[in-house]
């Protein structure tokens, strides 16, 4: 990914059977979210300081593209994505099913430090062929997630022109575009590898 990033906007329930293992409604139009620049970190093979003190920790491997761009209406995927990457959005599971019960927003849940890491990046193959490769997530040498945009509920180009219409969309922007099925709790010890078919693209261990 381009050393700029600006905004990063989340994609929440955006694969049926992930909405369906939590017990959630498919929404009827993209659910978005924010995390802050700084929960942005290199999947590097380096280990990760997360907050295992703040009840259950959950894991949530995702596609994640960049805005080469900025953002016009009628703009393609093609058109504004040149790179993409994996990443994982972290997510205080317990944190999050208390604020949602209060109503209150989701930035305690999903917005603290190191909770978007990201592996290196590699060419946007272009919609057309995306859809040929799965994504993996691989936990302690087992595969517990697997995902392809085909099976999103909102496609990439529904995506960006739902952000790009009520947010904005900028050059540097980051989306992570939904995860799929098999999410589950992580702890201090567990070492997550991220597939873009045969190729590892990032590595990380939970400190």
């Amino acid at each position: 990914m381009c050393a700029l990033v600006n905004n990063v906007y989340c994609v929440g329930r955006n694969y049926q059977l992930h909405a369906a293992e939590l017990g959630n409604a498919v929404p009827e139009e993209p659910m978005i979210f924010l995390k802050p620049s700084h929960a942005v970190v290199p999947l590097d093979g380096s280990v990760l300081q997360l907050p295992l003190d703040r009840g259950s920790l959950h894991f949530e491997g995702e596609l994640v593209i960049q805005a080469a761009r900025d953002y016009e209406p009628g703009m393609s995927v093609d058109e504004l994505v040149d790179t993409m990457a994996l990443g994982i959005d972290f997510t205080l599971r317990d944190v999050q099913s208390v604020i949602k019960e209060k109503g209150h927003p989701w930035t305690a849940a999903k917005a603290f430090k190191s909770s978007a890491p990201l592996t290196a990046s590699i060419a946007f193959p272009g919609m057309e062929s995306l859809s040929d490769t799965d994504f993996t997530v691989i936990k302690n040498g087992e595969e517990v997630q697997r995902g392809n945009v085909k099976d999103m509920i909102f496609s990439l180009q529904t995506i960006i022109d739902y952000i790009g219409k009520h947010y904005g969309l900028g050059k540097g922007d980051l989306i992570f575009t939904g995860t799929p099925a098999g999410v589950g709790p992580t702890v201090s010890g567990d070492v997550f590898e991220l597939y873009w078919g045969d190729v590892r693209l990032g590595r990380c261990e939970i400190g």
